[in-house]
């Protein structure tokens, strides 16, 4: 990832420090709740840049990952977490994530990676370039993001008048994005709120008007985002033209996404790890915000579904997958 795709409020200040590989007599013990399992990719990329930074796990790093299946779930996981001692926690994508990290410490320092959620909005910092107290990480401006999807569908398919829109808990400031700017778009959006887990989705499509089943929008959560293959194979067996936030729901059939590279993010929250360990304080580490985004388009899937899309569109598009 190179440091180009991120920008920090306050320029200086965020600039990475040296990364030398170095002894340490002691383990550097970083933890996480997150929503999705070790195995993603986006984690991967996250213990790839803490090695190249220097820290070899076993030796001088411990990286606990408690994985929360539920929102419920985090406030447990953070317990769990605590045990363990960790010297940086990282809060992981959603909002619960930090809300409940910073309910179980305040001394700790916190890594956020903001995904689902406006931390300055919602209080949990107090600016982007001086964040104060015991948080700091890279910051995703999703809500902005919303608008941005539907306006891409609105291009892909002008005739569309009326879409489905799956929201959840986590992703409500989403979908009340979304909902206000349908009328600007000229598109008629019905919203439906997944609540008990494992989410139906087949149920929660019965509940959406006949002509608004054409089109599928997905807001962003960690469960959303854990069950990517289940939906971009929903939509796909109900023939639905769908947008996604990230190229991963594309990668496994979706049709179309617009957002940052996730793992860019994650291997960024690695840096920030690394200048807290050696010795700089959460508040003087400005919070940065990805600035390359990437739409892209399946075009196996446009197929399958009998759609077309204009060769205007496609050139502009950052990726096609054929």
């Amino acid at each position: 990832m190179r440091r180009r795709e991120f920008i920090a409020v306050v320029g200086a200040a965020a600039v990475g420090w040296p990364s030398a590989t170095r002894a340490q007599s002691r383990i550097l013990r970083v933890g996480s709740v997150s929503g999705q399992p070790r195995s993603e990719r986006f984690w991967q990329g996250f213990e790839q840049r803490m090695a190249e930074l220097g820290y070899q796990d076993g030796k001088n790093f411990a990286f606990d990952h408690v994985q929360a299946r539920t929102a419920e779930a985090f406030a447990s996981g953070y317990e769990q977490l605590l045990a363990n001692k960790p010297d940086i926690v990282i809060a992981s994508g959603t909002e619960i994530a930090l809300k409940t990290a910073l309910a179980t410490t305040r001394s700790l320092p916190i890594v956020m990676v903001a995904v689902d959620y406006d931390p300055l909005a919602k209080g949990y910092v107090t600016s982007l370039a001086r964040p104060t107290g015991n948080v700091t990480g890279v910051y995703l401006q999703q809500i902005e993001l919303v608008v941005k999807r539907l306006q891409f569908v609105k291009d892909a398919f002008p005739n569309m008048q009326a879409a489905t829109v799956f929201w959840d808990q986590i992703s409500a400031d989403q979908w009340k994005a979304a909902s206000d700017a349908s009328a600007k778009l000229g598109v008629r959006l019905v919203g439906i709120e997944l609540r008990d887990q494992p989410y139906n989705y087949e149920q929660a499509l019965a509940q959406a008007p006949a002509d608004h089943r054409g089109n599928l929008i997905v807001m962003t959560s960690p469960f959303f985002f854990r069950d990517r293959a289940r939906l971009a194979e929903f939509a796909l067996g109900h023939r639905m033209a769908s947008m996604f936030s990230f190229r991963e729901w594309v990668d496994v059939g979706g049709l179309l996404s617009y957002g940052p590279s996730i793992t860019g993010m994650y291997r960024r929250a690695a840096e920030y790890v690394d200048r807290i360990a050696r010795g700089a304080k959460p508040a003087d580490l400005p919070i940065e915000q990805p600035t390359n985004f990437e739409f892209v388009v399946n075009l196996k899937t446009a197929k399958v579904l009998g759609l077309t899309i204009s060769p205007t569109l496609l050139a502009g598009a950052d990726e096609v997958i054929e």
